[in-house]
Order: structure tokens, then C-alpha cells, then sequence
């Protein structure tokens, strides 16, 4: 990383720090660094949170946005690439996207901070089509962390500076956001980011998510998925494996999964009625699956989970 790229973000954790939400266990807010920093980051469609102890795995839905670590490292696991990264990624899902992550080092006293950013859709199809050069095209496997820019930096630190300056948001908002999906169509996951758009200016991928999202409990095929959104099977396989790193069974199985340890840890449902319920038709493949995703069978997972939860109690 480049002296003035560092800078950048040096600049953007040290705001993050000041209106950082302080959470537990990386998942359950006990305070707000500053009165109202909340309500200012949700108006910019910003989460920005600090974790002063490493984390377990836990499985979360990562709506279209950009992910930052601005000091510290975390362990992601995205369909098959699975990876832990610090300051010098950032992670880019264009469409909803099953992740498990954790934090795996909180850079001592200082703690481990981060900022997630929500991607607009309208936006980042407006600015794509007004670009005078296209993104540049795939080319072979698309790595899933990008590499900062200084320009795209730059950008974003002037982002997470709205927090201190809410009387500008109105009319510099709009600006940074559209400079940072600009920065960020200029990167090299500008493939990533295009193959979630159409020419009508929806989403394939994104109609395709929805369905295997919502309607989990079905059994879906390529031909199937196909037909309901009107696109062939090879049109639909290959964005949707640009977008997202997975194929449409991959993303179909790791919904699932994550879905029914939500219903183990946190309703105590049993193994068997939690796959049932998110659609695995044999006991002994969901037992397979999960031991292959958590690293432990599903009743045990889920004990580990409950008490790194603090919801050993409530269940």
C-alpha cells in the first residue's frame, strides 16, 4: 500500500473510531461512541462498529455494500474462498450474500473497527452507464478481496467525515457516494459489480438471490431458476457466478445452512426440524454439509455458538 493511500485510511479509522457502536461478541451493541453517531452513519447508509474481543464464526446476510477493515483482521468465509484480510481489502457484494465471518485480531487497546457501506443499486447502474471507458472485462477467476486505490480512499474517507459535518450531508452526499462507486467501477472488481446489473437496469442475479433466499424450502435446479426469471441457463450461471463467487446450488446451499443454524442457536430448534425447515430432505447430507461449513456436527455447533452468544439463558 502506497504512503498516501495509508494515509487515507489511517484518517478514515480514526473518525470510525470516534462514532463507532462498541459491540459484543461482534454482534450485540453495548454503547454508542458519540450521541446521535448512529442516527448520522444509518442517514449515509453507513454501519461503523469497533469489537475489542476476537469473535467466533457467525453467519450473517451481507445486503449489496462495500466492506472495510480499518484496523484489525477478520476471517470470511464467502461460498469457497475463504480468507481473513485486514485494512488493505475491501470486500465488494453486489447482491444479498451468505458470509460466515469473525473477528481474528482486534489490534490490541485500540480494538477492531470496521464500516460497512450500503451499495444503491439506482446508483451504481447510473454511474455505470455514464462512464466513457466500460469496466474492464473478466478475466479469469476475479480474486473476492479488492485492492484499495488512493483515489477510492480518498473518496471514502470523505464518506465516513459526513459524520462530523451532517449539515453538508445534503449536498455532498450524493457527490461522494457517486465518486466512490465511480473509484470503485475503476478497481478490479468492477466485474463483480457490472454482473449484478442489466441492460433494463435490474438485476438477473438479484431476482435470482430473492428466490433462493425466500423460497429456500424448495427444490431448485439451473433449468428451473432459469425459467422463472426468463433468462437462459447459461446467461443466469455465468453473472451469477461473477456477482456472487458461487454457483447457484453453492449459494442455495450456504442460505440454507446459515438459516437453519439461526434456527438451532437462536429458537433451539433440533438439527432435524431445522433442516426440514429450510429445505434438506436427508438427515445424514445436512449433517455432512454443516460438519463441512462449522467444522463440528449441527446439535454441537450449535451449543458453542449459543454461549459465545450469551443465549445460553434465554433458550
Amino acid at each position: 500500500m502506497d504512503d498516501v493511500t495509508a494515509q487515507h485510511l489511517d484518517r478514515a479509522a480514526a473518525i470510525a473510531s470516534d462514532h463507532a457502536a462498541v459491540l459484543r461478541s461482534a454482534t450485540t451493541v453495548e454503547t454508542a461512541a458519540r450521541p446521535g453517531s448512529a442516527h448520522r452513519a444509518a442517514s449515509l447508509g453507513l454501519t461503523v462498529s469497533r469489537v475489542h474481543e476476537p469473535s467466533g464464526m457467525f453467519d450473517r446476510r451481507y445486503v449489496p455494500s462495500l466492506s472495510v477493515v480499518l484496523r484489525g483482521r477478520k476471517h470470511s468465509v464467502i461460498g469457497d474462498d475463504d480468507q481473513v484480510w485486514g485494512r488493505e481489502h475491501f470486500v465488494i457484494t453486489p447482491v444479498d450474500l451468505p458470509v460466515v465471518a469473525g473477528v481474528v485480531d482486534t489490534a490490541g487497546a485500540a480494538g477492531f473497527v470496521s464500516a460497512v457501506w450500503r451499495l444503491d443499486p439506482a446508483v451504481v447502474g447510473e454511474v455505470a452507464a455514464t462512464m466513457h471507458s466500460p469496466a474492464p472485462p473478466l478475466r479469469g477467476e476475479l480474486p473476492r478481496l479488492g485492492t484499495w486505490t488512493a483515489p477510492l480512499a480518498d473518496a471514502f474517507v470523505r464518506l465516513l467525515a459526513l459524520l462530523d459535518a451532517p449539515e453538508d450531508v445534503p449536498v455532498l452526499f450524493p457527490l461522494v457516494s457517486r465518486e466512490i462507486v465511480l473509484r470503485l467501477l475503476q478497481s478490479s472488481q468492477a466485474p463483480r459489480i457490472t454482473a449484478a446489473l442489466d441492460d433494463a437496469g435490474t438485476s438477473v442475479v438479484a431476482g435470482a438471490t430473492a428466490l433462493l433466499t425466500m423460497r429456500m424450502d424448495e427444490q431448485w435446479s439451473m433449468p428451473r431458476l432459469a425459467r422463472e426469471l426468463l433468462v437462459s441457463e447459461s446467461t443466469l450461471f455465468a453473472r451469477f457466478k461473477e456477482a456472487t463467487g458461487m454457483s447457484p446450488a453453492q449459494y442455495l446451499k450456504r442460505t440454507r445452512l446459515g438459516e437453519a443454524r439461526r434456527r438451532m442457536v437462536v429458537h433451539g430448534e433440533t438439527a432435524a426440524g431445522a433442516a426440514a425447515a429450510v429445505g434438506f430432505r436427508s438427515a445424514s447430507h445436512f449433517s455432512r454439509d454443516y460438519r463441512e461449513a462449522y467444522g463440528r456436527p449441527p446439535a454441537a455447533d450449535a451449543v458453542v455458538a449459543r454461549e459465545q452468544l450469551g443465549l445460553a439463558a434465554a433458550v
